[in-house]
């Protein structure tokens, strides 16, 4: 049965009006059967399907159906590839589509702040870019189906710490730069059925509430046709929230709010035109459900867990980074004598802890899928646990939890081995929904056991299953470092291929590696204090922060190596000036598989902006593409840039602004490894007046294009001025010059000479301006 929107909403009583607006129960909108209007069940993500049994009571992370368990977003956003998380999309919205699922609670774009999140391993990176691109090639995929995807945590949600009420206090800049740039992308463009809001608190106000997020930003400047539910819980002031604009309160029965509401508008505090255009966003969304699902034929429930599994392994191949390949150490041979130690290659650790939870149909390992590769070559695989990885809880720094004997077992083993490969990482206590992590160290058993295995052995690689940077004080002792990340249910096949050489490593990573925590932009603000966490280091995240400061990382941002190498030529642009009104300028670049093996590599765009007016980042990556090369092949890749791609979020005039000027354009294979660089000059179609006044200092106007050469004849009539300025003594002529023009009254004849000036200077930065 079929139904138009408006229709039903017109017919509705407010009692039904103001239910649609919440849950039923944990899963399923309301329905109204009188009217033929269905319910629809959602449910969490976002890198595989976690059905609920039972709907009623509270979540219950295990008591969940079969199904597969993908690479978390960790490992997805360092595969750089829009092609594989669009083919992972679609293959989650088949298994949506056989357990009546309308839509996936997923993707998380949140930024990856500090190392610490405990909830970094659903999140892309560091990079708004990389994160709004990738996000929404995932949308895309599940979108394409006739289902929904919902994109989350809706806005500056990047702790754990005291989320459901934490007030995440960020400037302008930052806000619109980094943080709700993870998510404008992927809003403006994927276009995901549903957003949901984050628990905690935007500058003071919550994120359910916000009228300046949901409303202003959302919907009218954005143009958001789709709807907001809460996280589960969220709701601080359900009326406060209907004028905001949060459609849906999720979980139901919402006992509380229905009278709080429906008094609300009998009282006169709430216009109930805020109630119907709240349900008619939800029943927009139940009629796009309904319609994909009536269409339906074949049998439902069914869908091909082997196949998804093979697709699951595929997207972890591209998504592993070779950190480190030292004497090319891999990959390795069948013929060698290889000890794998580290229970986590028996028993990998592939997904992360909490609502993301899923039941996998089965999980691999290396060990087993090695084995397999292996075969009956004259090389063999040895097995040593070395450390125990059911560790319950984080160590502090005055504990450790040291098993002897089995690291001495694993020692005996590396002795009489050609290659060592050591399975480490972080246990499932280590890092989860719910708390943050207090270090970025690994447990010690694993970090001596390393570093007493590279003693006796030169030919180590380190295999790491984490969802977020670890500290590696062994990484210059040991010959190679693959890091899998949380690698879904497949991890063990995948990585395998990669180690034997089956496939060639083709991630990058998607966040940096710090030397340590407390080189990191938010340590001395992470978690925060009394209930408020400030962002101080506003736009300077990640890597634009380390470059910012020239410091040294671990790995930086779009690090990964290859079984092959890539040369990069050619970089041409197809205009030299772009008018930040033109749709695009086109950027091309000649790259070429210099190895003997075919592979993959990511070719990465960067901007720097060189007209010093604003304090920006060293360079920001504004566009990848990922390209497969056989040996000796060439190809030319294009990027094409906008306004955008130059521009910074101007707080005087609340919009995106890229000032004229010279930029530089770099192609790299990673953030620090740029082996192409070009200018081009930005012509600005937007008129921003940067007048003069009382409180301007000399050094800061004849900077001005416009006034520097009539300030330099005035300043040549005023004796006592221009002297102070050319004074060999440095003191008086920088008190001159960095000195506001009021401060300057004795070395001036009188005010009214210096506020003609001042007035006549304006006229001029008007007139450069009208004529541009």
């Amino acid at each position: 049965m079929s139904f138009e929107v408006k229709s039903i909403v017109s017919q509705l009583t407010l009692e039904e009006k103001v239910n649609l607006c919440g849950g039923i129960d944990m899963w399923h909108t309301a329905s109204v059967e009188r009217l033929g209007v269905p319910n629809i069940m959602m449910s969490d993500g976002p890198h595989g399907l976690r059905k609920q049994t039972v709907s009623e009571g509270i979540i219950n992370i295990n008591d969940s159906i079969d199904a597969v368990c993908f690479p978390a977003a960790c490992a997805t956003s360092c595969s750089f590839d829009k092609d594989i998380l669009r083919k992972m999309g679609q293959t989650l919205a088949d298994e949506m589509i056989a357990t009546d699922i309308s839509i996936l609670l997923g993707p998380d774009v949140n930024i990856k702040r500090s190392p610490l999140c405990g909830r970094n391993f659903e999140y892309f990176s560091e990079d708004p870019f990389l994160s709004t691109t990738l996000s929404g090639s995932l949308i895309e995929g599940i979108q394409s189906k006739g289902v929904g995807a919902c994109i989350k945590h809706f806005a500056v949600n990047n702790q754990e710490h005291r989320r459901l009420s934490v007030s995440a206090n960020v400037d302008e800049r930052a806000l619109r730069e980094i943080y709700l740039a993870s998510f404008e992308g992927a809003i403006r463009n994927a276009k995901p059925w549903a957003i949901m809001c984050s628990y905690n608190r935007v500058n003071g106000v919550y994120a359910s509430d916000n009228e300046q997020l949901l409303n202003q930003i959302l919907r009218k400047e954005w143009g958001y046709e789709g709807f907001v539910m809460s996280d589960w819980g969220a709701v601080n002031d359900r009326v406060a929230g209907l004028k905001a604009g949060l459609d849906l309160q999720m979980p139901g029965p919402c006992k509380w709010s229905i009278p709080v509401v429906i008094k609300a508008i009998k009282d006169g505090l709430l216009d109930e035109k805020y109630v119907d255009i709240c349900a008619e966003r939800v029943l927009n969304m139940v009629s796009k459900a309904h319609h994909t699902f009536k269409n339906l034929t074949g049998e439902k429930g069914c869908f091909d867990l082997e196949k998804h599994h093979i697709i699951a392994r595929k997207v972890e191949e591209e998504c592993i980074v070779l950190l480190k390949n030292e004497n090319n150490v891999l990959p390795l041979k069948k013929t060698q004598k290889i000890a794998f130690i580290g229970g986590f290659a028996k028993t990998p650790r592939y997904q992360g802890s909490g609502s993301s939870h899923i039941n996998a149909s089965k999980v691999t390992n290396a060990y087993d899928s090695s084995k397999v590769i292996v075969g009956e070559s004259t090389g063999s695989i040895e097995y040593a646990e070395g450390f125990r990885t059911d560790i319950q809880k984080e160590e502090n720094e005055n504990e450790q939890q040291i098993d002897r004997e089995k690291i001495d077992q694993a020692i005996n083993l590396a002795k009489s081995s050609e290659v060592i490969v050591i399975f480490a990482g972080l246990p499932d206590a280590y890092e989860s929904e719910g708390y943050d992590r207090a270090h970025i160290n690994m447990p010690s058993n694993q970090n001596i056991l390393i570093e007493e295995i590279a003693k006796v052995n030169n030919n180590v690689i380190v295999i790491l299953h984490n969802g977020s940077p670890i500290a590696m004080p062994w990484a210059s002792s040991v010959s190679g470092i693959l890091e899998c990340f949380l690698g879904g249910q497949a991890v063990g096949e995948a990585t395998a291929n990669i180690l034997f050489g089956i496939t060639n490593p083709s991630g990058h990573l998607s966040e940096t590696y710090p030397l340590r925590l407390e080189d990191n932009p938010s340590y001395l603000e992470f978690p925060g204090h009394d209930n408020e966490v400030n962002y101080l280091e506003s736009i300077f995240v990640g890597y634009r922060y380390y470059e910012k400061k020239h410091m040294n990382v671990l790995f930086p941002f779009g690090h990964g190596l290859s079984y092959t190498t890539f040369k990069y030529n050619n970089l041409s642009i197809n205009k030299s000036e772009f008018k930040d009104n033109d749709e695009n300028i086109v950027v091309s670049v000649d790259v070429e598989n210099t190895g003997s093996v075919a592979g993959k590599t990511v070719a990465q765009l960067y901007v720097s902006d060189h007209t010093n007016i604003i304090n920006r980042p060293v360079k920001e990556l504004k566009g990848f593409e990922k390209v497969y090369l056989e040996p000796g092949e060439k190809k030319t890749i294009q990027f094409k840039l906008c306004k955008r791609s130059f521009a910074y979020w101007n707080t005087k005039i609340h919009d995106w602004h890229a000032e004229s000027g010279k930029y530089e354009i770099h192609i790299g294979q990673s953030s620090q490894q740029i082996e192409a660089s070009l200018a081009v000059n930005v012509v600005s179609s937007s008129k921003i007046v940067r007048h003069i006044d009382m409180n301007s200092t000399l050094s800061e106007i004849l900077q001005i294009q416009a006034i520097k050469d009539f300030l330099k004849s005035e300043i040549a009539k005023l004796p006592e001025l221009k002297g102070a300025l050319e004074s060999s003594d440095s003191f008086i002529r920088i008190l001159a010059s960095e000195s506001p023009l009021r401060s300057l009254a004795f070395l001036l004849p009188n005010r009214d000479q210096v506020e003609n000036i001042i007035k006549h200077s304006n006229k001029l930065i008007d007139d450069a301006v009208n004529s541009e």
